[in-house]
């Protein structure tokens, strides 16, 4: 059997920016086994699997996404990256595209040159620290947060987020959480940098399902509704974000670098 794949930088305009993630359409999801091997071939963060659904319109789909490591409830880059495809490449005459997945619906709509996700806010709630993390990220932030699955360290400056060397091999060993650094940016409202060493990711490049948790953490502090975000790692990206009621509306750019075909 041979599927369509295909690379997206997403949260980057151009190529070799933002976050890298595969996207590979299917008739029916394969077996979970299946499903995790390919995501460890294609050695990304996310591996995006789509399959048309059942009923409505031919645009509506199921999303699943993998690491290399485990299947995952929400994934912002890998939803851009699926969308970049299904709105440019296999539907390029639509402009909507709609994703059944374990976090719900979620929509994703073209604008101009962006395209905007409507996910579920997952907001903070205040939490203690594990036994050692400060010293594990390296600096003690002033505020901790938590969600369903990560935790948002507030700092006091970008500089504080930017010098942040953690021991990802003591970090590992905290469970299956993620942990968001974040601080007021110096260009943007706030500057984010991700880390989920229990899922093989040290460092990922740009996550938009973080911004479920740091965006209402900031629309609050900050008094706005529309904010600018920037997750600096290496690669960095910009994301725009839309808080309205329960839900956050996440806008990016996204970048196709590479199709292929993957025989099984």
């Amino acid at each position: 059997m041979t599927y369509p794949i295909y690379q997206v930088d997403a949260f980057s305009k151009t190529p070799f920016g933002g976050n890298p993630a595969a996207v590979m359409q299917m008739d029916s999801f394969l077996s979970d086994d299946v499903l995790l091997k390919i995501a460890k071939e294609n050695n990304l963060s996310e591996t995006a699997y789509i399959v048309k659904a059942s009923q409505g319109e031919a645009f509506d789909y199921h999303l699943r996404w993998f690491t290399p490591a485990v299947e995952v409830d929400l994934c912002g880059h890998a939803t851009l990256a699926a969308a970049h495809v299904v709105l440019n490449i296999t539907f390029p005459h639509i402009n909507q595209v709609s994703f059944q997945t374990k976090s719900g619906l979620l929509t994703v709509t073209s604008e101009g040159d962006k395209l905007k996700m409507d996910f579920p806010i997952q907001g903070p709630e205040p939490c203690e620290p594990h036994t050692g993390l400060y010293g594990i990220i390296g600096q003690k932030p002033k505020e901790i947060y938590k969600n369903n699955r990560d935790h948002l360290l507030v700092y006091e400056s970008q500089d504080i987020v930017e010098s942040l060397r953690p021991d990802f091999s003591q970090l590992k060993k905290l469970g299956e959480e993620g942990f968001v650094c974040t601080a007021p940016g110096n260009d943007h409202d706030f500057v984010s940098r991700c880390f989920f060493p229990a899922y093989n990711i040290d460092e990922d490049p740009v996550t938009g399902s973080a911004h479920v948790l740091s965006g209402p953490y900031w629309a609050s502090k900050l008094g706005k509704k529309n904010l600018t975000a920037c997750q600096i790692s290496e690669r960095r990206g910009s994301l725009w974000l839309e808080i309205k009621g329960d839900r956050i509306f996440i806008s990016g750019y996204a970048c196709l670098v590479m199709t292929g075909v993957m025989v099984l």
